[in-house]
């Protein structure tokens, strides 16, 4: 089976997307595709004649980027986003196939009151869980106790060699792994709940 992996960095929103593929199926996924890119997307789904199966988003900032999820739309496969998981029918835990591969969705909420992150392999893409100060649409998180609760709580159980993958690109580094935001990220590593919640209230109110 021959896997494709390829990460999409738009520098003007310090952005990323990820294309997954199984290219013997000739099937992928789309994680946090941005309606600026369509015509790139749309040209490498061409290129390898693969068939998108799903649109998966992290998170969204609709109400600030009006048209943007029916731009994504003209993507034509279904779109999976945290707050519309229940009309889906799909639950916490659940997987979604393409080809002979599977992603699974998480619920992380925190940087947004739905946010998903999706794991695939010894991968999670977890959107703007981490960047708390990197997301050019929001200077702090929408959910502080809920972020807490998703980071210590669901990622850092994972094991330490999972790599973890960003939504918002922070210093040019698109991947980190559990094990290096445990120890060095200077929200969560070495704080208390009580800590992280007073840190995240001094940020500023706008970027």
């Amino acid at each position: 089976m021959t896997v494709y992996f390829r990460i999409l960095n738009n520098e003007a929103r310090a952005a990323l997307t990820y294309l997954l593929a199984d290219l013997d199926a000739r099937e992928a996924v789309l994680i946090d595709p941005h309606a600026s890119d369509l015509p790139l997307l749309l040209a490498l789904l061409a290129e390898r004649e693969l068939r998108l199966c799903w649109v998966l988003r992290t998170h969204h900032h609709d109400v600030l980027q009006p048209g943007e999820r029916e731009q994504l739309a003209l993507l034509g496969a279904p779109m999976v986003q945290g707050d519309a998981l229940a009309a889906l029918l799909l639950a916490d835990g659940g997987v979604l196939p393409f080809g002979a591969e599977l992603v699974r969705v998480l619920r992380t909420p925190g940087h947004t009151t739905h946010c998903l992150s999706f794991a695939w392999r010894d991968r999670l893409f977890c959107g703007g869980l981490f960047a708390i100060t990197a997301c050019l649409h929001q200077p702090r998180p929408a959910a502080p106790e809920a972020l807490w609760d998703s980071v210590t709580q669901r990622v850092f159980t994972l094991p330490d060699e999972t790599l973890l993958f960003a939504g918002h690109e922070q210093h040019a580094r698109a991947v980190s792994t559990v094990q290096e935001q445990r120890r060095w990220h200077p929200f969560f590593a070495g704080q208390t709940r009580d800590e992280f919640l007073t840190h995240v209230a001094a940020l500023p109110d706008k970027i």
